[in-house]
């Protein structure tokens, strides 16, 4: 069963009859999640992109109410033009204001705002037996620290209000740096997170010896000045084919990298650009993942702790580069001592690398599951959101506090990769 509702109102009565036979349901948004979180064979979804209306907005306390299904970009859309900005956006805009909740996103100002949770200021729960909650940080149930980043294995997030930032300016300042080796990126990180808002980088996975780690340090600020003109409409020109299988093998992945690398360090410097390709760089390209072909791609985030970050990271960009799969979107950034409410936030300080491996079969799952036992080896954890194959013992280790959040899971809320957790 899949329903698209048009108002909220329609929801209980939704959740009624998809749970009346025993199934379960989940609520869907723009289905930007890489991995097993928003599936749910078998059982009943919700499709909450209908609801994407904005309840209330105040540019002057910062504030706005939206409904679950509103996108990022759509918010930004009618607050930019007010010197108003998402306090924290993922690398896409084309996500719901739900979904983003749901999964905690972060984005390149970790080190200075945190995730998106930490600047929720309510939000509205359904449950599956009908109640409806009214949750916010000072909730003392546990509730509210269970829906942020819960993965929406809580109940139905029908709105949430949100707090935002001032800006002066839709540009952003940026700057490139290109660094030599993975030490280079450590010292850019720290003498950037002071001065800079945003900061992440991008690394040359295939390269080895002492150039494993070199890549492009991107960091950049909002502008002093300039128009308060908002991005508007769907992404740009989409891939038309599935690329076929043999296009992306580990020769042309060098020879792409060599090439990016070699143009970024052509181009470095500082610049003035409009937020769009700053943030969300992908968004210009629809179907992008089309250039992974028919197989597909896996993607792979990991964070570590920082006390190791230098040895882990270090670790698993040798194993890429022997195993010669490297990935065209290798990021790499640090993420900062900001805590999260939520219970299964994803970020913690250290060092986050985040990868999309072209599908090769058991050849690319034996270099995972290498990677598995680097991050578990430093205590480190894996984005649900980002991947599809989590081993439960690894998201058990990396998520210590996971029992906690299965008391607040609703009892006919389900998704596959709940279910593959054993939970």
């Amino acid at each position: 069963m899949a329903a698209r509702p048009a108002w909220r109102d329609e929801l209980p009565g939704l959740l009624t009859e998809a749970t009346s036979d025993g199934r379960s349901v989940l609520a869907l948004g723009l289905g930007r999640s890489y991995g097993e979180t928003g599936l749910n064979p078998g059982g009943a979804v919700i499709d909450m992109t209908g609801l994407d209306r904005i309840i209330a907005f105040d540019p002057e306390s910062r504030i706005l109410r939206a409904e679950a299904g509103l996108s990022l970009g759509a918010i930004l859309e009618v607050i930019v033009p007010h010197g108003l900005f998402l306090p924290v956006t993922p690398g896409t805009r084309f996500v719901t204001l739900g979904g983003a909740v749901a999964n905690d996103v972060h984005g390149k100002n970790h080190h200075a705002h945190g995730t998106l949770g930490r600047w929720v200021r309510g939000l509205g729960l359904l449950r599956s037996d009908g109640t409806r909650h009214l949750l916010g940080p000072d909730d003392t149930t546990g509730l509210f620290a269970a829906t942020i980043g819960g993965l929406g294995l809580t109940g139905l997030i029908e709105w949430v209000e949100i707090e935002l930032i001032q800006i002066a300016s839709a540009m952003i300042d940026a700057e490139t740096v290109p660094f030599e080796g993975l030490d280079g990126f450590f010292e850019l990180a720290s003498e950037s997170s002071e001065a800079f808002d945003y900061t992440v980088s991008w690394i040359d996975c295939l390269a080895s010896g002492p150039s494993l780690g070199r890549g492009l340090f991107s960091r950049g600020r909002h502008s002093p000045a300039g128009p308060l003109r908002a991005a508007m409409g769907a992404p740009g020109p989409s891939m038309p084919i599935d690329l076929p299988g043999f296009v992306l093998n580990a020769a042309s992945i060098r020879a792409f990298n060599a090439l990016y690398l070699w143009n970024g360090r052509r181009r470095s410097g500082t610049s003035r650009m409009p937020y769009t390709p700053f943030f969300y760089p992908l968004d210009a390209i629809g179907n992008w993942n089309r250039m992974y072909g028919r197989r597909g791609m896996y993607q792979y985030q990991s964070v570590v702790p920082l006390a190791v970050a230098a040895d882990a990271t270090r670790a698993m960009l040798q194993a890429i580069a022997e195993a010669g799969q490297g990935s065209f979107l290798a990021v790499l950034k640090t993420f900062g001592d900001k805590a999260s409410p939520g219970l299964m936030s994803f970020p913690q300080p250290g060092t986050t690398l985040a990868l999309d491996f072209p599908n090769r079969g058991d050849e690319t799952l034996r270099l995972l599951a290498r990677l598995d036992s680097i991050v578990a080896e430093a205590g480190g954890r894996l984005y649900p959101a980002k991947d599809g194959r989590i081993p439960p013992a690894l998201f058990r280790s990396g998520y210590p506090d996971w029992e906690r959040f299965a008391a607040h899971v609703d009892p006919h809320v389900s998704s596959l990769f709940w279910r593959r957790m054993g939970a």
